[in-house]
């Protein structure tokens, strides 16, 4: 046993790397990917350095801490810059747009065809063809106002 300890040599590591990388594809969620980092950049090293075993193992304790730090920088300012502020608020992606209705509003109710999406809306009462602005969404409802053409 103290013979494997002893030869704790850069294959190892690279074996370990790659068997946190399956364990990454298996269990996806960043979690393993930092660890596989480490263990190959710590086979590297061995490479080049002589290092006993318990350097390699401070070298892998303070590279995978150092991968796990600079990943989840990158993965906070990543997920910060990307997608769609108004994925689940369909609606407000309308608030100041101009439609023209497609159904009368009656008793404060209507509806509005929009990419080939039908729209429940609320406001006066106008008839069929009028041109309206959406100012507000209540639950699911579009509130709209009548405009004037310009």
């Amino acid at each position: 046993m103290q013979q494997l300890i002893d030869y704790l040599g850069p294959y190892t590591w690279w074996i370990l790397g790659l068997v946190l990388l399956a364990l990454e594809i298996l269990a996806p969620g960043f979690i393993f990917l930092w660890f596989a980092i480490a263990a190959m950049l710590v086979g590297a090293i061995a490479l080049f350095v002589d290092l006993s075993w318990q350097w390699m193992f401070v070298l892998f304790g303070a590279l995978s801490l150092a991968s796990l730090l600079v990943g989840r920088s990158w993965a906070m300012n990543r997920s910060r810059t990307e997608g769609d502020e108004n994925l689940n608020r369909r609606g407000s992606r309308y608030i100041g747009r101009t439609f023209i209705l497609s159904a009368p509003i009656e008793q404060g109710q209507g509806s509005l065809n929009i990419d080939d999406t039908v729209w429940r809306v609320r406001g006066p009462e106008l008839p069929e063809g009028t041109r309206v602005r959406v100012v507000r969404i209540e639950g699911v409802s579009l509130v709209v106002e009548e405009t004037t053409p310009s």
